[in-house]
């Protein structure tokens, strides 16, 4: 018998896993797929609360299972302004000559390489047309080449026998690394975390710190953006930005990571060792750091270092494929919401935490690296099933008191699902804009004791 989500997350965390918190059920929350989507949600955040209370000092945690089905999706509710569109128009799936692919394009450089390969304009009828020549994984293959991000769709089976799919599989779904011994003694509240990450995965564990205390200053370099999640991922955070190819800067970078109690990243391998911060060189710099990072396709087999996003490793390992197969759709059929992202995000804070836990109560420092593909090997490990459950529509009562006066505008926001001693998390910035503050830490010393 498969071990259960919550078994098979408390393995994965390790020796003394932290208990896990209650589960309220107000009502039945089921996102529709006919993979175990919402069991996912509510072992994921279920495993950072239960670090969460373990490091604080084991007050009462309570998750509420249909909070952390919505806090899977979009979180906001903008007042008076609209939310932009995550996705670029000719990002999705196409048709190829022998099957499905999917192209993203929201990064403008992602796009160009696509449309260089296709050899055609920016719109999606052309791109269409283009794609439909091009068998599936020769164009994937050219597109990656490119510099770009796209995937063939495979279905469970055939990728259980890819090459990558059976690295995967061999992975563990946390995999620890001692990284050496720690003098830091900052807690949670004021913990420096120095925060690399884009998109979704790497910002929802850092939110998530920023909720409960942490001083998280987020660093991008000019050229990032990301609209279409801003408005969800810079909640609680400080946000400046940073080019670690101009000396001045680099220096900048070296000086906040020195001081940082944890670095939490999400560029693919080899991306920080080629601008000269491979671990190693992180350890000489900070010795006692809690490094924590991700990455979309495993971090072994032949597509390490691949670049990826949850929607295209939904296509990779089948997903999107079962989903088609058991709607009885003629196209792929994802997940309702990215939760290869979040579920990833909500094990890496935990990953954090039970980290910090280690370092104040033994002096070891630890590192974990997760990857998209994974978690997504996990949620498959429960099997599939006929399709279950239906959208989870947000009512009035959701939502938490007041208004947030985001970069863009008011705004209110889904209750979060957790609270200790039902007290929830407390995020004293608001959403908004990237580049918007000095790089620097606020708290002059780390909170003790």
């Amino acid at each position: 018998m498969t071990p259960s989500f919550d078994q098979q997350i408390a393995e994965a965390i390790g020796r003394d896993p932290a208990p896990g918190p209650e589960v309220r059920e107000r009502a039945q929350a089921e996102l529709p797929s006919c993979f175990h989507v919402s069991a996912l949600a509510t072992a994921s955040i279920k495993a950072a609360a239960g670090e969460l209370a373990a490091l604080l000092g084991a007050p009462e945690a309570a998750v509420d299972r249909r909070l952390a089905s919505l806090w899977f999706d979009r979180t906001l509710r903008p007042e008076g302004w609209d939310l932009p569109s995550a996705w670029d128009p000719i990002a999705g799936d196409y048709a190829a000559s022998d099957g499905w692919i999917r192209l993203h394009t929201n990064a403008p450089h992602h796009r160009a390489a696509a449309l260089s390969v296709l050899g055609c304009a920016a719109e999606k009828a052309q791109v269409a047309e283009a794609v439909a020549a091009w068998a599936k994984s020769e164009l994937e293959a050219a597109v990656v080449a490119a510099g770009g991000a796209a995937a063939a769709m495979h279905s469970l089976a055939n990728w259980a026998g890819h090459p990558q799919g059976m690295a995967v599989a061999a992975e563990p779904l946390i995999d620890w690394r001692e990284s050496g011994e720690g003098t830091g003694t900052a807690r949670l509240q004021g913990l420096r975390v120095l925060d690399l990450t884009r998109v979704l995965a790497g910002p929802v564990a850092t939110r998530f710190l920023a909720g409960f205390g942490a001083e998280v200053l987020r660093i991008d370099p000019p050229w990032w953006s990301e609209p279409g999640v801003e408005p969800e991922v810079t909640l609680g955070k400080r946000r400046a930005g940073l080019d670690l190819t101009h000396a001045a800067d680099r220096q900048t970078f070296e000086d906040l990571l020195r001081e940082a109690d944890a670095l939490v990243h999400g560029y693919r391998p080899g991306a920080l060792d080629a601008l000269g911060y491979g671990a190693e060189a992180r350890r000489l710099l900070a010795p006692g750091l809690i490094d924590v990072s991700l990455c979309a396709y495993g971090w072994s087999g032949p597509w390490a270092g691949r670049r990826g996003f949850d929607s295209l490793v939904q296509m990779s390992c089948g997903i999107a494929d079962e989903g088609m197969r058991r709607s009885g759709a003629v196209r792929p059929v994802p997940l309702p919401v990215q939760a290869l992202d979040h579920a990833t995000g909500y094990l890496m804070a935990a990953a954090v935490l039970r980290a910090l836990r280690l370092r104040l109560a033994e002096g070891r420092v630890l590192s974990a690296r997760l990857s998209l593909a994974r978690t997504g090997a996990l949620l498959v490990s429960a099997g599939a099933r006929a399709f279950t459950g239906a959208r989870i529509e947000a009512t009035p009562g959701d939502l938490a008191p007041g208004h947030e006066q985001t970069g863009w505008g008011p705004a209110r926001r889904l209750d979060f699902p957790v609270t200790l001693d039902g007290t929830p998390p407390r995020w004293d910035i608001p959403a908004g804009p990237l580049r918007v503050d000095a790089p620097r830490w606020q708290v002059a010393t780390p909170a003790a004791g």
